[in-house]
């Protein structure tokens, strides 16, 4: 089985990383949200894939509408920028026992504590260095092979693929046996999926 992961919600339909794609998403019936997650100046949790510049609903109000509805994914982006503010921790704090928290960045993933973690490979991280702390990595679509995911299914990891909106590439992707895909069109995946399963 392969889990729909809505890519900063229903982005493809509605505002990304707002209320509203969350509340498609579940709609639509996604396993799990994803979001990005940035400080703010003042230290507040923020919901936004770039630095925040204001009117992005805060990490908590996020967790509130959506918790036990649907899983989430919690990207951290450029966490160390924000070593002052405690990003990691405090984040860690909010999110349910079952989130799973997502990074390019290694270092901030080996600080999270009672969480499963997903680390982005490719990019500076190996998968097997994040063997050693993560629970599953990410591939880029471009950058995915059969060989790596058997590779990481060697070492016992959970594999996804970021970011699929073609539904030809989406059943490719199934068929190679990935457990999740990330994508802006959560109702298309969930009905490719279907498909599949005849």
């Amino acid at each position: 089985m392969t889990f729909v992961i809505a890519h900063r919600g229903a982005s493809w339909e509605l505002p990304e990383n707002t209320l509203p794609a969350f509340e498609r998403a579940i709609e639509l019936g996604a396993d799990y949200v994803e979001f990005d997650l940035h400080a703010a100046g003042d230290g507040s949790l923020v919901v936004c894939h770039d630095p925040p510049r204001g009117g992005e609903p805060r990490l908590e109000e996020v967790v509130e509408a959506v918790r036990d509805r649907i899983g989430i994914m919690c990207e951290l982006k450029s966490p160390w920028r924000y070593r002052r503010h405690d990003v990691v921790r405090r984040a860690v704090r909010l999110l349910p026992e079952d989130a799973i928290v997502v990074s390019f960045d290694a270092r901030a993933l080996q600080a999270v504590t009672g969480r499963r973690v997903l680390q982005h490979v490719g990019f500076g991280a190996s998968i097997r260095s994040a063997a050693r702390y993560a629970w599953g990595v990410g591939f880029h679509d471009q950058r995915v092979t059969q060989r790596g995911v058997a590779k990481a299914r060697g070492l016992t990891l959970a594999t996804a693929v970021y970011t699929v909106n073609d539904p030809v590439r989406m059943q490719e992707l199934a068929e190679l046996g990935v457990d999740g895909i990330f994508s802006d069109r959560p109702g298309l995946l969930r009905a490719t999926l279907r498909s599949l399963r005849g």
